[in-house]
């Protein structure tokens, strides 16, 4: 007879076990989402030209006219204009030393192109006709210690409604048309670092 009352008793204690077990289980989870809520991603979303948020960019390169325009940021996360444009895709370890007003200027500029985004899909079947393969500017993106671009864009015509250009994303060879405004910017980027007086960026190299 004891040994069938003590069943009951078991049933019960396991019972509670489980139930504080599941409540544990439960609070960890939620901290866990929680934690994660509260943690920036650097994933653009699906529509966004760059694969990723441009704080995760450490360099881009700009080819346009013949010539190649590097902008890097350097160790505290400053954007400059690498004068020598030569293409690393590492960040010099020589140092920098950036003109606040440029660096600004730069971060601006480069961050329309990290908020442009895809308006139109086209046929890649087509890419003549979209300038892409015969492009007036190329854009290469980099992220910290890698040699490889991220991401290369070819950047063709301008489209008839004069407010788009298209754009090729050379890795998938996809054609998108994104705001003229934003290739614009670049244009102006390159104008304003290349007509600067030559002590507003001070190469240490």
């Amino acid at each position: 007879m004891s040994e069938h009352r003590g069943r009951p008793k078991l049933v019960f204690i396991w019972l509670v076990l489980a139930v504080l077990a599941a409540a544990i289980g439960f609070l960890k989870y939620s901290d866990w989402r929680d934690d994660q809520s509260t943690q920036p991603t650097m994933a653009a979303d699906e529509r966004s030209l760059l694969p990723l948020k441009l704080e995760a960019i450490s360099a881009v390169e700009i080819a346009h006219g013949g010539n190649l325009y590097r902008f890097e940021r350097d160790q505290a996360g400053t954007w400059f204009y690498h004068a020598h444009g030569v293409n690393t895709g590492i960040q010099a370890q020589h140092g920098h030393v950036a003109d606040a007003a440029q660096a600004e200027q730069i971060a601006t500029r480069l961050g329309g192109l990290g908020r442009a985004r895809m308006e139109r899909k086209l046929d890649p079947k087509n890419k003549e006709e979209y300038g892409v393969t015969k492009p007036q500017m190329l854009i290469l993106v980099y992220i910290q210690e890698s040699t490889k671009p991220l991401a290369q864009y070819a950047v063709g015509d301008l489209a008839p409604d004069k407010l788009s250009r298209y754009v090729m994303l050379v890795d998938t060879g996809e054609v998108v048309t994104i705001a003229n405004y934003q290739i614009q910017n670049l244009l102006d980027l390159i104008k304003a670092v290349t007509t600067a007086p030559a002590d507003t960026v001070q190469d240490q190299s």
